[in-house]
């Protein structure tokens, strides 16, 4: 009896982030009420009661659960300076998350999303990734900010993207994709600094 009413409270949960992120990618949080989610999945608000207490909440538990998922796959896919092909096996997994819950994604770095959300997901790419960058570039360099910037919004701008394509290559495809112009953009710049 409890693994059925634990499946009816996946479902359920799975229905109002659905929603919620179909509402997401046409108007701001604050414009979405708990009755206009009900709504859009067709369930009524004492259920929505049962698991959230507001829009604000439930959106941050969402974004709780993905930072969790990433930190995850950081802690299984670790980045080792030494060796550059350990970053690949990082990124893969990490596009394997947000192709599985492509339209929330989508609605969270969107234009309606949570920049905050943006900023976590930057931080966590900068603390991660672009970390292991400062032994490939010349020490001292002040103009390090630059690439810095370049790749990670560049990363971000490529994620959104490919989210929003209707016929996206694979989370590998994408992956080596991101791997290959972050390799390029490094190599361009230390070529220009010589």
């Amino acid at each position: 009896m409890a693994e059925k009413m634990d499946r009816r409270v996946r479902k359920t949960k799975a229905q109002l982030r659905e929603g919620l992120a179909r509402l997401m990618q046409k108007k701001s949080i604050k414009e979405i009420s708990v009755k206009e989610l009900v709504d859009e999945v067709d369930i009524n608000r004492s259920t929505f009661y049962l698991h959230y207490t507001d829009i604000y909440q439930m959106l941050h538990k969402i974004e709780e659960e993905a930072m969790q998922n990433i930190t995850e796959v950081m802690q299984n896919h670790p980045i080792d300076p030494g060796n550059p092909d350990s970053v690949l096996p990082f990124i893969v997994q990490f596009f394997s998350i947000m192709d599985k819950d492509r339209d929330l994604c989508l609605a969270l770095l969107g234009p309606h999303g949570d920049m905050a959300f943006v900023e976590q997901i930057e931080n966590i790419l900068a603390e991660t990734f672009l970390k292991q960058l400062p032994d490939r570039f010349p020490k001292n360099d002040p103009d390090i900010k630059y690439p810095y910037a370049f790749i990670l919004n560049g990363c971000v701008g490529l994620i959104r993207t490919w989210l929003s394509s209707p016929q996206s290559e694979s989370p590998e495809q994408v992956a080596r994709l991101t791997y290959h112009l972050i390799e390029n953009t490094i190599q361009g710049y230390l070529n220009m600094k010589k």
